[in-house]
């Protein structure tokens, strides 16, 4: 069996005593002594069943039932509430907090085992597009945009894309940086330096709540609401923390209708888990040999993600007039893959816009490259409403 079964009760002998006995049936066990401890534990370790203790002294378990299932990461993990509470005002009160099975301390070994195998047997085998489907279902329609290498103008696209969406529709668009430490969009936009994304990351998975998420948001003039990175080089490290930004990415996904993630470049592993959880994916690249070479190789590792290539859309991002650019059908020729569409050279607008701190496609609405930008958020729109 490969099943994962999470214990939360502050009682020793119990963690131990259940431990054992669930081992010996061969259910990989992890254990918590309390309920901050036990929430932390099933966001970062999913697992297929927990049992829950009540009584516990800083959190109890109704309140890790509740919290567990308020989190769209949690919500579906079947609760199995063990504990030595006997009246039958008790468990109800456990079902109202969404507990699926009521046992009392103490229980003989084989009936706790019964109630777990029949639990397991009626909750539905996680599969690895269970997050993907949250992330596309009741919330907020999330594209991810990412480059193969750096300095190709991933912030820009993302940026524009955004502020098109909100013109669009007048309707929450939340355009996040995921790149800790190597933040622009607060020069971009004009706004002080920001911590928001620096302060989830250093907390726990359980400290990643909608309410945190929503206040480190920051309204600027296009609509948007941004989430912008450090600029603190040391803040590099955080991209570690791959549970807080999966879960920060599905708080952001109930906060509005269409969010946009400025993923920067590469592939890290939080990109990899985050880019698993997107509706659609939009890749930038330069007219240059060495880039659609390595917007190749980037297209062949999101494949082997198991990743839909009618998911990925490739954008030509031709910053500079040059004879050196190629052509777009001859880049889309080589790079194998569909080219949505090539922004055209336009620095004289960007540098404008910058000097504005607002997007290009704000700036100068009527310009051939914000129309193609906006070409870009009606594209989304025509997928959005076809999902």
């Amino acid at each position: 069996m490969s099943e994962r079964i999470l214990i939360i009760d502050d009682d020793v002998d119990t963690l131990r005593l259940v431990g054992l006995m669930l081992q010996r049936q061969k259910y990989a066990v992890s254990a918590a002594s309390n309920g901050a401890q036990g929430l932390e534990k099933a966001l970062e370790e999913r697992p297929d069943l927990i049992l829950l203790d009540v009584m516990m002294p800083d959190m109890d378990g109704y309140e890790v039932a509740r919290r567990l299932r308020k989190n769209p990461a949690t919500d579906s993990i079947p609760i199995l509430m063990f504990t030595a509470k006997t009246q039958l005002d008790d468990k109800v009160a456990g079902f109202e907090v969404g507990a699926d099975d009521y046992l009392t301390k103490p229980t003989h070994p084989t009936e706790l085992l019964s109630h777990v195998r029949a639990l397991l047997s009626r909750s539905a085998p996680k599969k690895p597009e269970e997050m993907e489907t949250l992330a596309r279902g009741k919330n907020g329609y999330m594209v991810c945009v990412l480059s193969a290498r750096a300095g190709l103008g991933v912030t820009t696209v993302a940026m524009n894309v955004a502020a098109a969406l909100y013109a669009q529709t007048q309707e929450d668009v939340i355009l996040a940086e995921l790149t800790p430490g190597q933040g622009a969009l607060s020069d971009e936009l004009g706004f002080q330096p920001q911590t928001g994304l620096s302060d989830i990351l250093r907390g726990t998975v359980a400290e990643v709540t909608r309410e945190k998420v929503g206040s480190a948001l920051v309204s600027h003039g296009s609509g948007v609401k941004v989430l912008a990175a450090s600029e603190n080089p040391r803040d590099v490290d955080l991209g570690a923390k791959i549970e807080n930004f999966e879960t920060l990415a599905l708080r952001l996904s109930t906060l509005g209708r269409f969010v946009v993630l400025d993923l920067g470049s590469g592939l890290s592993s939080a990109a990899q888990r985050i880019l698993n959880l997107c509706a659609e994916r939009m890749v930038v690249m330069e007219g240059t040999a060495n880039s659609i070479r390595h917007t190749r190789l980037l297209l062949d590792e999101l494949i082997s993600m198991k990743i839909d290539p009618k998911t990925v859309s490739v954008v030509l991002n031709n910053r500079q007039r040059s004879e050196a650019q190629i052509p777009w059908k001859q880049a889309q020729e080589q790079l194998n893959h569909p080219v949505l569409t090539a922004l055209t050279p336009m620095p004289e607008l960007f540098l404008q816009a910058a000097r504005a701190h607002t997007p290009a496609v704000i700036a100068q609405p009527a310009n051939m490259i914000s129309q193609q930008f906006v070409k870009l958020a009606d594209g989304i729109l025509e997928r959005e409403k076809a999902r």
